[in-house]
């Protein structure tokens, strides 16, 4: 027996302009129709196997959440049929189920009692379920006074301590603090290994990696694939990856990046920017070693960061830089041409430069990095652009311990003891 399926399941929310179109459905009984229908899911079929980590990836809006509403009973399908076998606990959004005017002690028993514990039950697992939180005193503060980053501390714990048989995990991970976060995963993983069934939906697909057996990605509410989770990942990324392709060399071709001189024009992201202005960064591009648009780093592969500037005063000694960043924000690596040994020399007002920086990457973890690119004049900063642009890392043949397998020749001789 699967620990939950679905059967031709659709989902549709009604949608009404004005609170008085709805109130004029309701006098008339439904006669008259003042309302259109959202499908959030439209007849998805599948099966999650007892034990079995299953995720769900899919951009925003594409039906991620709901799916998982509708495995915790929050709601019933509009069409189809939800089977669920096994106590399911659901960590679904941040303080899900808590009462806001309530402590965080109350809320702890109020949850446990509606998935079916008892009292002395709670008594038995409260010592653990705080210590786990680790929200000290505020356990006996309302959750209304509650950062978000307490809240789901507090609401993982209750999960991961109500003896689920199914946990159903949503994005709600994500503000947590890193080494919450880490503990969280540990948790997850010691509970797959005891057998418990886990759904599990993330952006992060070093997590899906990591932890997920099979997954299934959704597009509109549709099922678009579904199987072992590292295949559906890169499918995903790769369709992602294509509509960036794809955008980006219409622009060159319609000369909205590119001038006559090669110079980049584009930015795809502007996190935080900062400097004196003397120099201005005018775009960056992640190319291949053929000098196409980068759609996945490549373990032992070479790329290509290409970075246009342009002067606004006079620049004695300026100096170009990138610097690479982690998933969580970290500098992970930095170089720039005066390091290098190719200083680009005195620049005049509108002088306009493109710098090529060739790496060679290694075998890194499967996650997102980011490249956050600089231009200075004698050491002051004249513009810094924090992860303008961002590619996700392929998985390698094996795992990844820690954050780069560094290149190892091993040589195993036989030893021959006389005597």
């Amino acid at each position: 027996m699967n620990a939950v399926e679905f059967e031709h399941v659709s989902k549709s929310y009604a949608v009404y302009e004005s609170p008085a179109d709805r109130l004029m459905e309701l006098a008339t009984l439904g006669a008259a129709t003042r309302h259109r229908d959202f499908h959030a899911l439209t007849d998805l079929t599948f099966a999650v196997g007892r034990g079995e980590v299953f995720c769900i990836i899919g951009e925003n809006g594409s039906g991620k959440s709901t799916a998982l509403q509708l495995i915790a009973g929050i709601f019933e399908p509009t069409a189809g049929n939800v089977r669920v076998n096994g106590r399911v606990s659901a960590l679904l959004e941040l303080g899900s189920g808590f009462n806001p005017e309530f402590t965080g002690r109350e809320n702890v028993y109020m949850n446990g009692a509606i998935l079916g514990l008892s009292k002395k039950d709670l008594d038995q697992r409260y010592s653990s379920i705080e210590a786990f939180a680790e929200i000290g005193d505020f356990i006996d503060e309302p959750v209304r006074t509650y950062s978000s980053g307490m809240a789901v501390r507090l609401a993982f714990s209750v999960a991961i301590h109500v003896d689920p048989e199914i946990l159903v995990v949503d994005e709600a991970l994500a503000v947590g603090d890193a080494w919450f976060r880490q503990r969280c995963m540990r948790r997850i993983n010691e509970m797959r290994d005891r057998g418990i069934t886990i759904i599990f939906v993330s952006h992060s697909v070093t997590d899906i990696h990591a932890i997920g057996d099979r997954a299934l990605w959704l597009e509109h509410g549709r099922a678009r694939a579904i199987g072992d989770a590292a295949s559906v990942v890169a499918e995903y990324l790769a369709a992602v990856a294509g509509d960036d392709v794809i955008a980006e060399r219409e622009a060159v071709r319609s000369g909205v990046k590119h001038d006559s001189i090669g110079l980049v024009k584009s930015i795809p992201n502007i996190d935080h920017r900062a400097g004196d202005g003397g120099a201005e960064i005018l775009g960056i591009a992640l190319l291949d070693e053929f000098g196409d648009p980068l759609r996945l780093m490549l373990p032992q592969s070479v790329i290509l960061v290409r970075i246009s500037v342009r002067a606004n005063r006079d620049l004695p000694r300026p100096d170009i830089g990138v610097r690479l960043r982690n998933h969580l924000g970290l500098d992970f690596a930095a170089t720039s041409a005066a390091r290098e040994g190719h200083m680009p020399g005195p620049m005049q007002p509108g002088d306009a430069i493109t710098a090529d920086f060739q790496f060679e990457i290694p075998e890194l973890y499967p996650g997102a990095f980011s490249f956050s690119p600089w231009i200075e004049n004698a050491g002051a900063v004249c513009d810094a652009i924090d992860n303008a642009i961002t590619v996700q890392m392929a998985r390698g043949e094996g795992p990844v311990y820690g954050y780069v397998q560094i290149p190892c020749r091993i040589e195993v001789r036989s030893e021959n003891r006389l005597g």
